[in-house]
C-alpha cells in the first residue's frame, strides 16, 4: 500500500514552482448493440461511462492522521468505497437479453507511483531541463504525456551526483475511486508551492516570468521533483534507499508506455530564479525523503 505523506507544508515559507502533466480517467465508451427480435424493435439499450472518481462519494468518509502517517489509511477507505460502489451498480445490472450491452473493458484497478528526489541546488540544468519541456510538450495526449515522463525521469538520471534524498511509494486503487485518489496526491503535492511560475497541465500552458533574485547556496539549498503516475501497469520499482536503487527506479518508471499511462504529474520546486529551498523547508515539507 501506499505511504504518501500529506504533511502540509507552511505556505509562508514555501517556494515557488513548476508543474506539467495531465491525463483522463474516462472509461471506454459503452457500445451500442441491436437486440435479434421479430417484432422489429431496433431501439438498443445505449449507455456510456461518465467520469468515474472526482470529489465526490469517497470523500465524504473523513480522512485523519495525513502528517507523517502516510496514506495508508486513505487507500484503505478507498478500496472500500470502491467495493461499495461496485457493489451498487452490480445489483441494478442484469444480463442482456437478445444481443444486449456488453460491459466495456475498463481497469479493475489503477497503481498509483509517486516518486520524489532531492536534490542540491546546483542541479539548475535540471530546473532549465523541466522549464523547456514543460514550454514545449503536447500534454493534452497520451503520448506527449509519455514523452514528458520520459524526458523527466531522464533528466533527473543526467544528475545522479547531485541526489541527496529521495523516496518512492506506491499503491493500487479501485478504477472508480482513481481519479479522486489523483486529484487528491496532486493537491497535496501542489499545496507545497508558493506559487506555480510554469504551467502546462492538460494541453493549457501557463508561463509566467522568474524573476532573478539571485543563486541559491549550492550546497545548503536544494530542489525538490515529484513524479506522480496513475498507470494500468504494476511497475516494479527497486525502491530508492540507496542511489542505485532510484536509477534503477527512474529507468522503470521512465519506460511506463502511453497505453498504460492515464495520467501524470511533475511538480517541482523552487522554479523562480533566485528562490531557495532550504534544508529546513525541505524536511517540513517532505518528511517521507530518506538520505541516500
Amino acid at each position: 500500500m501506499l505511504g504518501l505523506s500529506l504533511a502540509m507544508p507552511q505556505q509562508a515559507d514555501a517556494a515557488r514552482g513548476g508543474r506539467m502533466g495531465g491525463g483522463s480517467f474516462r472509461a471506454p465508451s459503452m457500445p451500442r448493440t441491436m437486440p435479434r427480435s421479430s417484432g422489429g424493435y431496433r431501439g438498443g439499450y445505449g449507455g456510456g461511462y461518465g467520469r468515474r472518481g472526482g470529489f465526490g462519494f469517497p470523500f465524504i468518509i473523513p480522512i485523519f492522521g495525513f502528517g507523517g502517517g502516510g496514506l495508508f489509511g486513505l487507500l484503505i477507505l478507498m478500496a472500500i468505497a470502491g467495493v461499495l460502489v461496485n457493489a451498487l451498480r452490480g445489483a441494478g445490472s442484469a444480463p442482456g437479453i437478445g444481443g444486449a450491452v456488453a460491459t466495456p473493458a475498463v481497469p479493475s484497478k489503477v497503481n498509483m507511483i509517486q516518486l520524489q528526489v532531492g536534490l542540491l541546488a546546483g542541479a539548475k540544468a535540471l530546473q532549465d531541463d523541466l522549464r523547456t519541456l514543460a514550454k514545449s510538450a503536447d500534454t493534452s495526449s497520451s503520448t506527449g504525456l509519455q514523452r514528458v515522463l520520459q524526458e523527466s525521469t531522464l533528466a533527473l538520471l543526467r544528475q545522479p551526483d547531485l541526489w541527496v534524498y529521495a523516496n518512492t511509494e506506491s499503491g493500487s486503487v479501485p478504477f472508480n475511486t482513481a481519479e479522486a485518489t489523483f486529484n487528491r496526491l496532486s493537491i497535496n503535492e501542489r499545496s507545497k508551492l508558493d506559487a506555480e511560475v510554469t504551467s502546462n497541465v492538460g494541453g493549457q500552458n501557463l508561463s509566467g516570468t522568474t524573476d532573478v533574485v539571485g543563486d541559491a547556496d549550492a550546497t545548503n539549498e536544494f530542489i525538490v521533483v515529484t513524479l506522480l503516475v496513475a498507470s494500468t501497469a504494476t511497475a516494479q520499482l527497486k525502491g530508492a534507499s540507496t542511489a542505485e536503487e532510484l536509477r534503477q527506479s527512474l529507468r522503470i518508471l521512465g519506460s511506463t508506455s502511453s497505453s498504460d499511462l492515464i495520467a501524470l504529474e511533475v511538480i517541482w520546486q523552487p522554479e523562480g530564479r533566485g528562490d531557495v529551498l532550504s534544508a529546513e523547508e525541505l524536511i517540513t515539507a517532505y518528511p517521507n525523503l530518506q538520505h541516500l
